[in-house]
């Protein structure tokens, strides 16, 4: 029988207490067992930890492996990032060889294409830092105050949160019942492109933007 340690993790104690991201957390992990799991399954161990997404010190997440390396159970995950955002620390987690990691979200992925994923991600939030810190540095150059600068920011950011996010839950009315039944990321994009459906800047659809769509909406 196929076993799993299943870890989940929200970034703080409100969200620990009101359920926020969980909730959509246990749904990925439900869809993965239920749609693209070896049968019969069972789940030996369910483990939680609620702390920022910048932490690596998840004392619940350390007895989750230690009960994988235990049992040769695998570790579920809905996305990569709940394990973490630091590259080296989920490549180091890939190469032990009494871990199987699966990624709910990423049900056929392998160690490989998982540590390319987490290394594109890494790469991009560094480069928004760093675009974000020359944007602030060029404004102080040009004697813009910025407080005021970081209130317009905030609120353009938000804006545009907002309008992504709406734009995401309308795309999922369709794409979440695709993905309910199982279907990869490459044949949502293609369902979408020949229904004609468009991306939020008009374009045609990939696996990696579906992949969005259903982070904006978890």
């Amino acid at each position: 029988m196929k076993q799993y340690v299943v870890y989940t993790r929200v970034s703080t104690e409100e969200q620990g207490r009101s359920g926020l991201g969980l909730e959509a957390q246990e749904r990925d992990i439900g869809i993965y067992l239920e749609t693209f799991s070896e049968v019969p399954w069972e789940v030996i161990g369910r483990f939680q930890d609620v702390l920022s997404g910048s932490s690596d010190d998840r004392p619940q997440l350390a007895e989750a492996i230690k009960l994988v390396r235990a049992t040769g159970a695998e570790l579920l995950v809905a996305k990569l990032d709940r394990l973490s955002r630091d590259v080296a620390f989920i490549a180091t987690l890939i190469k032990d060889k009494k871990v199987r990691l699966r990624v709910a979200q990423m049900p056929n992925a392998d160690p490989f294409q998982l540590h390319l994923y987490a290394a594109l991600a890494e790469q991009e939030r560094k480069f928004i830092s760093e675009r974000t810190k020359a944007a602030l540095k060029a404004a102080k150059d040009r004697g813009v105050k910025l407080g005021g600068l970081r209130d317009k920011t905030m609120k353009r950011n938000e804006a545009i949160q907002r309008k992504a996010k709406a734009e995401a839950e309308k795309a999922m009315r369709i794409i979440g019942p695709l993905r309910s039944a199982g279907q990869t990321l490459t044949a949502i994009a293609d369902t979408m492109n020949d229904m004609g459906a468009k991306t939020s800047r008009g374009g045609k659809w990939s696996a990696t933007q579906v992949m969005r769509v259903i982070d904006r909406t978890a």
